[in-house]
Order: C-alpha cells, then sequence, then structure tokens
C-alpha cells in the first residue's frame, strides 16, 4: 500500500432495531432510535450485545426516562450488576454510585487514563454513566482502544509482555478519600495482555490508576515498562472523544478500553450516576 493510497474501512455489523453511527474508524458510536428505559425485545439486546463488542463504547442521547430503576435494568440485560469496591452507592440503590462535581469539588473522579477497578480479582465487564447534568462547555470523556494500543507495538515488545502479569492496587486510591474507614482494598494480579472473552482480541490491560508494578522483574524495569506503556496506551489515535449533552449515556467495555474524564469546566456542575456491569477473571 504506497502512502496514497487510504486503507479499507473496516466491515460493520447490521443493525435493524436502531441506527448506529460510528464516531471513529477505530472505536465509539451513537446509537439512536431506542430509549433505554426499555421494554426491549430479544433482538434489541442482542444487537446492543453485538454493538458494544463491536465499537467498545456507545453512546446515547436524550434519554430522559432513565430512573435509577431502569438504569439498573439496562445493566442486568448485559449481566449481574456489580457493587463498586470503593465508594458507596447511593441511598436506596446499592448498585449505583454518584458521579458529581460542583463548585467545592477538589478534585472529580477519573481524571487519569484508567479502567474501572481493575484491582478487583473480577474487574467490571463495563460501566454505564447517565448524566443528566452537564456544564455548558466542557466535560468531555475520552476513550481509549486497549485493542490497538496492543496491536500498535512492536512484535518483540508483545513478545516480551506474553504471560507476565501487573499488580493492580486500589488502597492508594481510595485511602486517600476515605481516611476514617478501617478497611483494605482490593489487590489483585492480573494479564498486561488480556483476551477478551467475546471477540477474541487481545488487549493491554495496564493503567496508570491502579497499576503498581509488574510482577516479577526490577522496580526500573518494571518503572520504564509501564510508563512507556501508559505513554503509548494515551496516544490519540486510538481514541475517541465524546462531548456530553443533558441526558446522554455512555457504555463502555472495560475489558478493551480506558477513558478519562475531562476536568474543563470548574466551577460549573457536572452530576449523574453510575451503574456496573459485574465481570470475569482476565484471562
Amino acid at each position: 500500500m504506497n502512502a496514497m493510497t487510504k486503507p479499507p474501512l473496516p466491515v460493520r455489523s447490521v443493525y435493524e432495531t436502531f441506527e448506529v453511527k460510528p464516531l471513529t474508524i477505530r472505536v465509539g458510536a451513537e446509537i439512536h432510535g431506542i430509549d433505554l428505559a426499555g421494554p426491549f425485545s430479544d433482538q434489541q439486546v442482542a444487537e446492543l450485545q453485538r454493538a458494544l463488542a463491536e465499537f467498545q463504547v456507545i453512546f446515547f442521547r436524550d434519554q430522559v426516562n432513565l430512573t435509577h430503576e431502569a438504569h439498573k435494568a439496562f445493566g442486568r440485560l448485559f449481566g449481574e450488576l456489580a457493587i463498586h469496591s470503593g465508594v458507596p452507592g447511593i441511598p436506596g440503590h446499592k448498585e449505583i454510585v454518584a458521579i458529581h462535581a460542583d463548585e467545592t469539588s477538589k478534585f472529580v473522579a477519573g481524571e487519569s487514563w484508567h479502567s474501572d477497578l481493575t484491582a478487583d480479582a473480577e474487574p467490571p465487564l463495563g460501566s454505564i454513566l447517565y448524566l443528566p447534568i452537564v456544564p455548558e462547555v466542557g466535560g468531555d470523556t475520552l476513550f481509549a482502544s486497549m485493542y490497538e494500543a496492543y496491536d500498535a507495538l512492536s512484535d518483540k515488545m508483545k513478545a516480551y509482555l506474553e504471560g507476565m502479569q501487573a499488580t493492580h492496587d486500589a488502597n492508594h486510591v481510595y485511602r486517600p478519600l476515605f481516611p476514617d474507614i478501617d478497611r483494605k482494598y482490593p489487590c489483585s494480579d492480573h494479564p498486561i495482555v488480556r483476551t477478551h472473552p467475546v471477540t477474541g482480541k487481545k488487549a493491554l490491560f495496564v493503567n496508570a490508576s491502579y497499576t503498581t508494578k509488574i510482577v516479577g522483574v526490577s522496580k526500573g524495569e518494571s518503572d520504564a515498562i509501564l510508563h512507556y506503556l501508559y505513554d503509548h496506551c494515551a496516544n490519540p489515535n486510538f481514541q475517541v472523544r465524546f462531548r456530553w449533552r443533558p441526558h446522554s449515556v455512555a457504555f463502555w467495555d472495560n475489558r478493551c478500553l480506558q477513558h478519562l474524564a475531562v476536568w474543563d469546566y470548574f466551577p460549573q456542575v457536572r452530576s449523574g450516576f453510575r451503574v456496573t456491569v459485574a465481570g470475569d477473571k482476565p484471562f
């Protein structure tokens, strides 16, 4: 292929029960023509599951009917709901975590690149974030495909990482937030390269928020490799940027994505709720 030849576009699935608009060639799509408050036909559920696997993160607009119960019911279409291992749920809904920032906030959740709760022994399948209130400008979320990050590695780096594990520790993440709570947060070892249980594709599975070391090598070697991978994973060519509007929903596959919440809207309000779908042990 010469420099003037455009690479072929990926072959996309056909969807009959809603409209799908890809946002980039590599990752992300908006889905139109479906109310997440339900009810859902079997075909809709199957196509939503297929869209998540194909696009890694899917977005929905104008979901004004998404109550807490409907939010949880939508999540259960994809599996059991997980209880957040670091942050308590809202009153009456232990499966739902509040995501809120305003003029009093000293920090916001997700300011650095991460996959959700990777320190858990069985990290989540995915997360479903509903934001009824968003700032007038700003507050975007970036998503990066870890399929693309893995594929872009050299063959020698792939061979080096194959079979290696890294430690993911939540204690340094949550203990500063809840210093008065006497508890130990999860800490787990996971493959640096994991295989997606649905697509069979390989993806990088380390992130700057939770991963603390590579198992079985010196600290110097571990730090050097991890910092290289963190920089590599943040390549904008792997990314899609979602610009929120009120009552939008983002549903991302935690097994093959990292994401980052941009806090460029202080002191405006950005507020909503997140449901987490339980996953399984990475392999």
